[in-house]
């Protein structure tokens, strides 16, 4: 069995408006939700073992706060420069590249991607939040094989909904 967890990036700071969103850095809530979700992911058992994140400031930081307190070292981050504002055709297809040896992946990314490939894959879910995290299992060896109606919905957490 497979298990995918697809993550948007920690809240970004608008401290500097004339700032390239790509080099947004997180800001200080942001800091904090990332590390609430991360232990989040820890106390429901969840170590990847390939974190696949955008290379965008603000997704980084989020990618190295959760690998961090899931005891992840570097090595297993994975930046991919196509996960930026990707699109759900585009996280498919980098989720369907993956090895198949890795079973539990962690996707960090952005939205409205994220949140419409959820929706393309069967959960009504209105936005991924901040911080947010939706897991899904695949009863299947290949990466190939994600998509709707292979996949079943396993959980869904957010900041506010672990207050």
């Amino acid at each position: 069995m497979k298990k995918i967890i697809l993550m948007r990036h920690a809240k970004s700071s608008w401290e500097n408006p004339w700032m390239e969103d790509y080099d947004r850095p997180l800001a200080e809530r942001g800091v904090l939700d990332a590390t609430k979700m991360a232990k989040a992911l820890k106390n429901r058992g969840v170590i990847p073992q390939l974190l696949l994140s955008s290379p965008a400031s603000r997704t980084m930081e989020t990618a190295k706060i959760t690998s961090k307190i899931l005891g992840i070292t570097e090595e297993y981050i994975c930046y991919e420069k196509s996960l930026y504002h990707a699109s759900p055709s585009q996280l498919l297809k980098a989720i369907h590249h993956q090895k198949d040896s890795v079973d539990t992946l962690l996707l960090l990314g952005h939205n409205p991607g994220l949140t419409e490939l959820i929706q393309e894959l069967g959960v009504q879910l209105d936005n991924l939040p901040t911080s947010g995290q939706l897991g899904f299992t695949l009863e299947a060896t290949r990466w190939e094989e994600f998509k709707a109606g292979n996949v079943s919905f396993w959980f869904v957490d957010y900041p506010k909904k672990s207050d």
